[in-house]
């Protein structure tokens, strides 16, 4: 049977252990120990933690237990202790911004010497250099760390208009001393715009990616770089903010922003479909006006419905960088938005000379779609649809009024809460238009103003999540292979990394756990977005 929290009558299935044990008692020997003492003296110990029998629990919290929509995405688990909390106070589901950090002030003040102070900064052990670089929020002092690990050319006011390049043999590299230290440094927010700039935004800084595209509109300016040799084994292709329209923070994006990173994506795969289909375009050296873009997505698409080949399209978006003392990067490659696109072939030789299907993460929906269908006679998204319009609360507390899923809809798509999270926080962004009498399935099939809900709606999620406090999301896109008719809708999903949520062996299982009632998180989003729009 399919595993999942979508059901046919409309309403979503909610699992419930109610927890009653009995636990045979194994140990050989007490330990007891004194823990400490109390104000007045009285000794504190640990008695209760070596009980003389059996142990019996005869009610522990609730536990809710939710099949993904997907069965590919595990279930997800709510502790009732924890969620209902959080019922109580929505808007204490956010992350709480960090607080000013200065070594430096610290050490002139302590030292009552600049001098001293910088001098200190160069001698620290690097675990805490590295926290300084990531966390600190002092200009000056983080210019002062890019200083001491890499060498600058200047003009002379002193202010940086380069790198130094060393040529080793013909391989010509910057010269950096420490190149995880730079990348930190020059991923922290607080560094000066200047030294973003020389450090990792000029076109080339970061190796020989050809700019194969770009998008100006006012202070709009995006480049699109061709990854030639990605781990992505056919190419992919990286829409970048561009050295002059610096953006390390979503709440920095504008409308026009969105517009022209999506819009490189758009266009990046119905030309290359156009050229593969034989579909003429004749536009050189310049971007397609959405007129023009529009026109030749439709003459794309009726060659694409008669042929018999199925790529996919594939979409990703990793916002936010962190990197720990201890020498773990904890997400992404770099803070500057910038946002990652390939088209995927529907098959890949294999090395005995046969074939194999290419993955697609958007082909697991359709297997759901396949089965739901087999088992239930009826269509999954239709089904998806009716339980998300019901929806009544996990925890079916009548004195309780969120019961919403919905955070932001139009006519064309619908941004909300998934019943079961893979990640707590995440947001799913599902196109409920339909093509030509069928869902709309992938990008391909999305017309210029389904176009546009789809990026104001991606650009909604993430000014939530930035006014929410999350400064690490990833966002993927499922999609539909082109050609197919499969009752499969486009879907998005927005991912944040939380500092009490990074994932261990659980969500290795793909059991996710969670401390708040999905409604209740629909609820907070909906007052950010209030707040914002």
């Amino acid at each position: 049977m399919l595993r999942t929290c979508v059901t046919a009558k409309g309403i979503f299935t909610v699992g419930v252990h109610k927890p009653r044990y009995q636990v045979r008692n194994l140990r050989k020997q007490d330990c007891r120990m004194t823990l400490g003492h109390k104000p007045d003296g009285t000794p504190h110990d640990n008695r209760k933690n070596f009980p003389a029998g059996d142990v019996e629990e005869q009610g522990a919290r609730w536990i809710y237990e939710i099949a993904n929509a997907f069965s590919f995405c595990g279930s997800t688990y709510i502790d009732s202790g924890w969620a209902a909390a959080r019922a109580k106070h929505p808007e204490s589901i956010r992350i709480e911004a960090p607080p000013a950090c200065s070594l430096s002030a610290v050490l002139t003040r302590t030292l009552k010497n600049p001098q001293q102070a910088a001098e200190v900064l160069q001698q620290l052990p690097k675990p805490v250099r590295y926290d300084l670089a990531a966390n600190s929020t002092d200009p000056e002092e983080l210019a002062l760390l890019a200083q001491s690990c890499a060498r600058f050319t200047y003009d002379p006011e002193n202010r940086p208009t380069g790198l130094t390049y060393l040529d080793h043999k013909g391989v010509v590299r910057p010269d950096i001393d420490d190149f995880e230290f730079f990348e930190t440094i020059a991923n922290n927010p607080y560094l000066p715009d200047l030294y973003k700039e020389v450090m990792v935004l000029r076109p080339g800084v970061q190796g020989g990616s050809e700019v194969v595209g770009d998008y100006r509109q006012e202070d709009t300016h995006i480049f699109e770089y061709l990854r030639r040799n990605s781990y992505i084994p056919w190419g992919h292709y990286a829409a970048n903010m561009a050295h002059d329209a610096i953006r390390y923070r979503t709440s920095d994006l504008s409308p026009a922003d969105m517009r022209g990173l999506r819009h490189l994506y758009y266009q990046r795969m119905i030309v290359t479909l156009a050229d593969r289909m034989g579909v003429s375009c004749e536009v050189q050296r310049r971007s397609l006006t959405e007129d023009e873009l529009e026109e030749l997505r439709l003459r794309v698409l009726t060659a694409v419905e008669a042929s018999d080949t199925h790529p996919a399209t594939l979409w990703g978006w990793n916002f936010g960088y962190d990197f720990s003392g201890s020498g773990y990067r904890l997400h992404a490659s770099h803070q500057m938005i910038h946002q990652q696109f390939a088209l995927v072939p529907d098959t890949v030789e294999t090395l005995d000379g046969g074939s194999m299907i290419s993955y697609s993460c958007g082909d697991q929906v359709a297997e759901v779609v396949a089965q739901y269908r087999q088992e239930n006679g009826t269509d999954f998204f239709s089904d998806y649809l009716l339980c998300i319009y019901g929806n009544e609360r996990v925890d079916r507390n009548p004195e309780n009024s969120a019961k919403s899923l919905i955070v932001h809809r139009d006519d064309n798509v619908l941004l909300f809460v998934p019943k079961a999270q893979v990640s707590q926080w995440e947001l799913q962004l599902m196109v409920i238009a339909d093509h030509q009498g069928g869902p709309v399935g992938n990008v391909l099939e999305a017309a210029t103003a389904v176009r546009r809900s789809i990026d104001r709606a991606i650009l909604v999620a993430q000014h939530i999540f930035a006014g929410l406090g999350a400064k690490m999301v990833t966002s993927l896109e499922y999609s539909k292979r082109l050609g197919l008719d499969n009752g499969q809708r486009l879907l998005y999903a927005f991912l944040p990394k939380l500092p009490w949520s990074m994932g261990a062996f659980s969500e290795a299982q793909q059991r996710f756990i969670c401390g708040h009632f999905p409604e209740d998180f629909a609820a907070a989003c909906r007052a950010v977005k209030s707040d914002m729009y």
